[in-house]
C-alpha cells in the first residue's frame, strides 16, 4: 500500500515559520540596539580593537578551507592542470 504525504506544504509553513522568526529577531535587535546604544558605544570604544584582534585569528581559522589546504580535492586539481598543459 503506497502513501502520499504533503511534502510541499510542509516546506512551505517552515519557509514561512522561519521567515517569521526572522522578521521578530530584527525588531527585536531594533529596539534593543537602539534602547542601549548609549551602553554600546560606551562597550565598544573600550574592546573594539580588541574584537578586532580576536576576529583575525578566528577569520583566518575559519577561511582556510576555500584555499584547498589539507588535501581536499587538491589531487584531482592537479591532475587536470597537468592534462591541460599537455
Amino acid at each position: 500500500m503506497e502513501h502520499k504525504h504533503e511534502s510541499d506544504n510542509d516546506d512551505a509553513m517552515k519557509s514561512r515559520t522561519n521567515i517569521a522568526l526572522i522578521v521578530f529577531l530584527i525588531i527585536g535587535a531594533f529596539f534593543l540596539i537602539t534602547e542601549h546604544r548609549a551602553h554600546l558605544v560606551g562597550w565598544l570604544s573600550s574592546y573594539g580593537i580588541w574584537l578586532l584582534l580576536l576576529a583575525c585569528p578566528l577569520m583566518h581559522l575559519f577561511m582556510h578551507g576555500g584555499h584547498g589546504h589539507g588535501g581536499h580535492g587538491s589531487s584531482e586539481a592537479s591532475n587536470e592542470s597537468t592534462e591541460e598543459k599537455k
